[in-house]
């Protein structure tokens, strides 16, 4: 039920995809993915009146929203996630991203020339999960670290909330959990810390900071709770297993292939991931006692959504929030995707208009009379635009063209249409870039996840599964 980044779930569309690096930000994301300041496209082109101005500094459908938040029972939004930098598993929610590692070699002269510093081509390392990784580029990287440096840390001592890992033993792992896996159509039974493992390994790349995997791992702990404690099993063909092993609820490595992870030189990878579940181990997020709806995706373009203005249910925790680390932790926070005017109008089911005669007397088609913005919502996300003579919200135009988020301006340039988008999911929730840049800034893992989860508390699964 969470968005995820990168290459897992990228769009499949023709259209030509130009990503523009943002050279000053930062994720998966991603998760991501989807806040340093962001370039402005082309201004040879006409803009459309009230796009999204680019924040300062800076995939997956939602879970059940059950009558414990006092909101209806359920919606079933359509996601498109690639997590932050993405994962194969997630962008998301950090999906297809990877990481990047600059070798460099002395290339020795001949006797008497001075020894020259060669930078060798960046290596991608793919990852199951994550953001879409950019080119090496030091010069990128060392101007994000400069960013990251002047965004606020945490104040001494605030929110820093000690959690407490139920015991490490057999009997406090006993709860099962049934995975079904999508792509066998079987069941996998294993132990709620071992799936949740799957899910950490599938949702956020090892690289990211151990602080962050830990707010993940909560994370994911919490959803799988949520549905165990209400015995729900929705979406799961048949209704023989607690959860699919897809972004449509979370995405997960089955125990087969983490295994492999050994034999591919993860290891290392691997036990990072086992501390961020141990040192969470148990622990849940709840309201009022309940366990919460943990929705996440990869990226913001700067603020977290207020959950009614995606999906038009409001959850008293899942409130519009600033997420300035975004763009400056994911190097591809700003995409930009072009198409042919006729193709954006045939997707959203739509004919080109015809040409109106202007008042010098000319005929044209510009951004002015085929676009325009007509409001945003809290996050800063197109909350209502219009395209020629039909009204849509941000969210039909990111799901019928494909876009990665509903953060996004237009332009027109009198052949094709640029559409440039910040972050990217649906923006509810947890952002796993930002979380990751949090990390880089200090906050610990109950710091993050109570910036972006509002008036949340922490509990031991074992306390709602009894």
């Amino acid at each position: 039920m969470n968005e995820k980044w990168g290459p897992f779930k990228e769009p499949g569309t023709n259209h030509r995809i130009t990503v523009k690096m943002n050279r000053g930000e930062g994720e998966s994301g991603k998760g991501t993915t989807e806040p340093s300041s962001v370039e402005e496209a082309g201004s040879s082109a006409a803009e459309v009146s009230g796009t999204v101005k680019p924040p300062p500094g800076g995939q997956h459908v939602q879970q059940r929203l059950a009558a414990a938040d006092g909101e209806p029972e359920r919606e079933t939004p359509l996601r498109v996630r690639i997590a932050p930098g993405s994962r194969a598993r997630r962008p998301s929610s950090f999906r297809g991203g990877g990481r990047r590692k600059d070798a460099r070699g002395l290339a020795a002269g001949l006797a008497g020339l001075a020894a020259l510093a060669v930078l060798l081509p960046a290596l991608l390392a793919v990852r199951g999960a994550g953001p879409p990784p950019a080119p090496a580029d030091p010069a990128a990287a060392a101007a994000r670290a400069q960013q990251l440096q002047q965004l606020p840390g945490p104040a001494p001592g605030a929110g820093a909330e000690r959690l407490v890992p139920a015991e490490d033993s057999a009997a406090a792992d006993k709860t099962p959990v049934r995975v079904y896996l999508t792509r066998t159509g079987s069941v996998e039974t294993l132990p709620l810390e071992q799936y949740v493992t799957g899910v950490l390994a599938a949702e956020m790349p090892a690289d990211f900071e151990l602080e962050a995997l830990k707010a993940q791992a909560i994370a994911a702990r919490t959803f799988i709770v949520r549905r165990l404690a209400a015995n729900d099993t929705s979406g799961v063909p048949g209704g023989k297993a607690d959860v699919l092993d897809t972004v449509d609820h979370q995405a997960y490595l089955s125990k087969e292939t983490l295994e492999q992870w050994k034999d591919k030189g993860k290891a290392r990878e691997f036990s990072k991931l086992e501390r961020a579940i141990q040192e969470t181990r148990g622990i849940v997020m709840t309201y009022q006692g309940k366990p919460i709806t943990a929705s996440f995706f990869s990226a913001s373009g700067g603020y977290t959504e207020n959950s009614e203005e995606y999906w038009s249910l409001r959850v008293p925790y899942l409130r519009s929030v600033p997420s300035p680390w975004d763009s400056v932790a994911n190097p591809n926070n700003e995409e930009t995707v072009t198409f042919k005017l006729n193709e954006v109008f045939s997707k959203l089911g739509q004919t080109v208009p015809a040409v109106p005669v202007s008042a010098g007397g000319s005929k044209s088609l510009t951004s002015g009379n085929l676009f325009r913005i007509n409001s945003f919502t809290s996050g800063q996300r197109v909350k209502e635009i219009k395209v020629g003579d039909k009204v849509y919200t941000g969210r039909e135009i990111r799901e019928k063209l494909g876009l990665r988020s509903s953060q996004f301006k237009i332009q027109f340039d009198g052949t094709n249409v640029k559409i440039t988008t910040y972050g990217y999911g649906h923006g509810v929730g947890m952002s796993q870039w930002g979380a990751n840049g949090m990390a880089q800034k200090g906050y610990t893992t109950t710091q993050i996840l109570k910036h972006y989860y509002t008036g949340i508390s922490f509990q031991q699964a074992a306390r709602l599964l009894k």
